[in-house]
């Protein structure tokens, strides 16, 4: 099987092809993460929200990408997950947690509710969930402690469990990344946080994956081929409907080679089903 994406050779870091030589062995370990697509129905489809990355980000600079980070210990707290309550099957609550924590860290939007039902404001219009992200951003507090300040509890019931990429082995850092799908809640905003975003898009998957095309819109790998997923799809319902509930494979793409970069290679199915 070719690849899916050649990525040319003045695109990469600087002796990064050389390291497909490396030995498996001596891959670095995934870490887990979770990444939110953030979706709203738009005018005539369902439109995803891209942040652009600094250029000077340590991790796909430059790149247009989907909210989302390393699963924190904290994601873990027994009292956060006593908070969330039972989860779908297919990833563990942390990685839930970690999705409301990104999402609200990246763009100001915080998947939650009080206890009458009512969804909370984000950031942008409200001064002191603006300070709550801000002293989150900064480490000097957890999801938790957001939360319980507000007298809100996590929301997850927009939200649904729909793939699973682990980075090539050839990597330096590596991810083990649950994706979700997620509704931006009615009436809330997104607002970039500027540390590490430069700018915020919404567009359809057919926009976005034209203006990948054109050299536009650059996105890695799983962020092309998670909208290439979400294309057949007329509203949010209909997406969060298709992947409730679905079994979601692991995917390991391979790095290869080619004459003009390197190139990306996803496993069929036999293979994985024979651990290759």
């Amino acid at each position: 099987m070719g690849p899916e994406m050649v990525i040319p050779f003045h695109r990469l870091p600087p002796g990064f092809a050389e390291q497909l030589d490396r030995p498996e062995r001596d891959a670095a370990e995934p870490k887990p993460a979770a990444t939110a697509v953030l979706v709203r129905d738009g005018a005539d489809r369902p439109e995803v929200l891209l942040l652009k990355r600094h250029r000077s980000a340590g991790f796909v600079p430059g790149a247009y990408v989907f909210p989302g980070g390393r699963v924190d210990l904290a994601d873990g707290d027994p009292a956060l997950l006593e908070m969330l309550g039972p989860v779908p099957r297919g990833a563990a609550a942390e990685y839930w947690l970690a999705v409301v924590r990104e999402v609200f860290e990246e763009t100001g939007v915080l998947l939650a509710r009080s206890a009458d039902g009512v969804a909370c404001r984000d950031a942008s219009a409200d001064t002191a969930l603006a300070e709550w992200r801000n002293a989150l951003l900064d480490g000097q507090a957890s999801l938790l402690d957001v939360l319980r300040s507000a007298l809100l509890r996590p929301d997850i019931s927009r939200m649904v469990y729909c793939s699973h990429w682990i980075t090539p082995v050839a990597e330096p850092k590596r991810y083990d990344t649950r994706f979700f799908l997620a509704e931006l809640p009615t009436g809330c905003r997104e607002t970039i946080d500027a540390r590490e975003m430069s700018d915020a898009v919404w567009f359809t998957a057919d926009e976005a994956l034209a203006r990948f095309k054109t050299g536009e819109l650059p996105m890695v790998f799983p962020t092309v081929k998670t909208l290439q997923l979400l294309q057949p799809f007329a509203s949010v319902d209909a997406m969060l409907d298709a992947f409730r509930g679905a079994d979601v494979p692991a995917v390991l793409p391979r790095l290869v080679r080619t004459a003009d970069g390197v190139g990306i290679v996803v496993p069929s199915a036999d293979e994985d089903s024979q651990g290759t």
